[in-house]
């Protein structure tokens, strides 16, 4: 183990040479913790050392910490924004009758002081030194007993105490399914400093930022109790419980209650655990020698789903390694936990007890978010597109490759999301805060569907080779960072040459839309000339297929002029013209066609489905 964790170390280390520029830093973190928890009330103790380096110019004088269990507690913001917005999440609330009316009420609401969540924080000192801490909501705001200069470390000490909410979001005690400990954002979390300052938002419900760094956590619980999560397990030939190697015999004295578990997690961003008396735990191999550990509830009617799921989540790791590169770490867990299906470091949790397709499906929606946030940590409150929209791009990709019958597009399902809501009018620029949605519908499409789209759009626009090329250099570039949205567009800029900063606006930062049609088609001698429009502020390049009556076909290719590129022929068995390009100022395009109007059967705007035009109806004209 230790010579892995050098490895580790150094591989990282290597790693924060390359940047965005020359000026690129990111802050580092190492957690010492020891926390205890009691099963029967579950409240928590600990202490927590915390070494924190400024690599930054600037001079702190504050820093601020995360405090996420005090989201859920009456009053809390998070309880008033499941009360004020549109369209709660059903899991966060109660149906209940008022005056003959179904009314969705939050379950914050109604918490009892046993039943909340809680972190309170005391002693802080930095380096020895009392700092003051002072706690606003879910964010402790610490006033420093001395500046860390640039380039500088400094240790803070404390203690927290905690009790684990009612399994309400993400963390806490006996889910719907009767897992009893989900621990996801359960410690005094350091927030993340960056080249635009702090990123200090209140917990409401959205996902998460955090600071590069090293784990060290010591947990103490009952016996009987397996845990799971991020990290590698240090003492696992005292602890059991499946971990153990090979031949060795575990045996806990009957006189011992407590077991401490010792995880040590290099180079990550997050910390989170599961436990539960009841877990099953298996151990698969995975690619480059990881250790799948899959820990779930001993359910007869659900054990087989999950080991028919092992198998799946080898050759889901397998594809992902070769598509954007390959997984870092030695060991990543499926837990059966949580309130759906939730992305950590090293880990997930899972609900578990639906069907085998649910199962799978959010195991490899889960497991591709180690690359898209947990390698590639993009700040989710900010552009949760970034990693949502890619995670379900290579989700939908690897589904599609172990599938029994592949389809030709995959991604149909985030096109259909993305015209429902830019033809609701109530579609905001993917640029807006997450914590700012109107309704979650409308953040989950733009996150989810909408930043699909951006790479399946980007096929279209450079080439499908192009963009798993793109994939590929944005992980070997940005990994162990914290890349921008210009991140992913430069990468795609410098593997195809072509100019993109139009499409990264467009797409990201406005609700303009796409739309192409077909205006007019009228002979012209022995020729047809055909009249194009563009109705929609977005513009693209266009890609147009003529199909002949005699059973021919032939393709055109638009360049678009301030792309500066020309895509290579998707389909060579079609012979394919390239004309002009079309500068945006210029509302219509004409062309010719060296044959007679009534030799043409169809005319198709991107016959490959991955330009996202809002009204497929005038993309085609036919002679029926």
């Amino acid at each position: 183990m230790k010579k892995l964790l050098l490895f580790s170390f150094v591989v990282f280390g290597l790693g924060t040479v390359f940047a965005q520029n020359s000026s690129y830093w990111q802050q580092h973190v190492d957690y010492k913790m020891d926390v205890t928890l009691d099963v029967k009330t579950y409240q928590y103790t600990g202490k927590q050392e915390l070494v924190y380096t400024n690599n930054s110019s600037d001079t702190l004088r504050k820093v601020y910490y995360h405090l996420f269990n005090n989201a859920f507690q009456p009053g809390s913001e998070m309880d008033a924004r499941i009360q004020s917005i549109k369209d709660p999440d059903g899991r966060m609330v109660t149906k209940i009758k008022v005056d003959g009316k179904e009314v969705k009420e939050s379950r914050i609401k109604n918490l009892k002081p046993n039943e909340i969540g809680f972190l309170r924080i005391s002693n802080f000192k930095q380096d020895g030194a009392v700092a003051t801490a002072k706690e606003v909501g879910t964010i402790l705001e610490v006033t420093l007993a001395k500046p860390i200069l640039p380039n500088t470390k400094t240790t803070f000490t404390l203690d927290f105490e905690g009790q684990v909410p009612i399994q309400i979001r993400r963390s806490g005690r006996n889910n719907v399914e009767g897992v009893a400990l989900s621990m996801s954002q359960w410690y005094p979390k350091m927030a993340e400093f960056d080249f635009e300052g702090w990123h200090a938002d209140p917990y409401i419900a959205r996902e998460f930022h955090g600071v590069w760094g090293n784990f060290d956590v010591n947990i103490t619980i009952d016996k009987d109790y397996v845990l799971g999560g991020t990290g590698y397990l240090q003492n696992k030939n005292e602890i059991g419980h499946g971990y153990q190697d090979q031949g060795v015999v575990v045996s806990v004295p009957k006189k011992t209650k407590m077991l401490t578990w010792h995880f040590n997690a290099p180079m990550v961003h997050d910390f989170t655990w599961a436990a539960d008396p009841d877990y099953i735990h298996d151990v698969v191999k995975g690619p480059n020698g990881v250790d799948l550990h899959f820990l779930y509830k001993n359910n007869p009617k659900y054990i087989q789903n999950w080991k028919n799921l092992q198998p799946k989540t080898v050759q889901l790791m397998e594809i992902y390694n070769k598509t954007v590169g390959d997984y870092p770490y030695k060991q990543y867990s499926v837990i059966q936990g949580g309130d759906g299906g939730m992305e950590y470091a090293m880990c997930t949790l899972i609900l578990g007890q639906g069907s085998f397709e649910g199962l799978l499906g959010v195991t490899a929606h889960e497991m591709a978010h180690s690359w898209f946030q947990h390698v590639l940590a993009s700040n989710e409150s900010k552009h949760g597109w970034m990693d949502e929209g890619f995670t379900s791009f290579l989700e939908d990709f690897g589904l599609n490759e172990i599938a029994n019958k592949k389809v030709e597009n995959p991604y149909t399902g985030a096109y259909t999301g993305y015209f429902s809501m830019a033809n609701s009018g109530k579609e905001l620029p993917q640029g807006t805060h997450a914590d700012r949605f109107d309704e979650n519908r409308v953040y989950s499409i733009t996150s989810y569907s909408k930043g699909e789209i951006f790479l399946t759009q980007l096929m279209y626009l450079i080439g499908k080779d192009n963009v798993m090329k793109t994939l590929k250099k944005y992980y070997s570039d940005f990994k162990f960072k914290h890349p921008t949205p210009n991140d992913i567009k430069r990468s795609a800029e410098r593997i195809s040459g072509a100019n993109l900063d139009w499409y990264l606006v467009d797409w990201t930062e406005t609700t303009n839309t796409i739309d192409y049609g077909i205006k007019d088609i009228k002979e012209n001698g022995d020729k047809t000339t055909v009249t194009l429009e563009r109705i929609g502020r977005m513009p693209m390049p266009i890609d147009l297929l003529v199909e002949y009556t005699d059973g021919t076909t032939e393709s055109f290719y638009i360049p678009l002029r301030m792309m500066s590129f020309e895509k290579e022929n998707p389909n060579p068995a079609i012979k394919r013209t390239v004309l002009n390009d079309w500068a945006w100022a210029y509302p219509t395009f004409e062309f010719d066609i060296s044959k007679s109007k009534t030799s043409i059967k169809k005319i198709t705007i991107d016959p490959s489905g991955l330009m996202a035009d809002l009204k497929k109806e005038n993309n085609t004209y036919e002679i029926k």
